[in-house]
């Protein structure tokens, strides 16, 4: 009888401190050269949103009045509002604005995955902008049902991870150090 493994969460899954740094260094060095690409990169990392859940982003999902942005849930996933910095918003709205359709970013997949190998200080995936928010999130609530919603997650045991993840490492450096 096959058990199944729970997904675990290690340091090759989400950015380190000095690489978030690096990465938001970057994104500010080339946010007017390169908007769209710099806004990807953001919204994913202020977001928690999955790749192809800001590729899917219209224009119609965004709140002017609120601020916040609507993500349509993709794998099973909650739909959920997320509020956004004014700055953020702004950026995102001025470049919306732009687009010929209602689609926000009119770029493929792959096209996405290229776009992050430029700007990512190491060799992770895109989906580690979604565990670093996660975490940071965490870290700076310790709510886990706050990180639960604004991932979408139906069954909190998918968000455990973060919480037993940031609870081992923090013990551990204080039983060790």
């Amino acid at each position: 009888m096959a058990t199944s493994q729970r997904y675990a969460l290690n340091k090759t899954k989400y950015l380190l401190d000095p690489e978030l740094e690096s990465l938001e260094a970057l994104l500010e060095r080339f946010s007017i050269k390169e908007s769209r690409n710099t806004l990807l990169i953001e919204l994913a990392l202020k977001t928690g949103a999955r790749a192809q859940e800001i590729l899917n982003l219209k224009k119609s999902d965004l709140n002017a009045f609120e601020r916040t942005i609507f993500i349509k849930g993709l794998k099973g996933s909650s739909d959920r509002e997320i509020p956004l910095s004014n700055k953020l918003f702004e950026k995102l709205l001025e470049y919306a604005q732009k687009s010929p359709t209602d689609k926000i970013f009119n770029i493929t997949y792959n096209r996405l995955r290229d776009i992050w190998a430029q700007y990512r200080p190491v060799n992770k995936k895109f989906h580690a902008l979604r565990h670093t928010f996660a975490i940071l999130l965490y870290k700076k609530t310790k709510d886990l049902r706050l990180v639960q919603l604004a991932l979408g997650h139906r069954n909190i045991t998918n968000t455990m991870i973060y919480a037993d993840y940031v609870y081992s490492q923090n013990e551990l450096r204080k039983l060790i150090l």
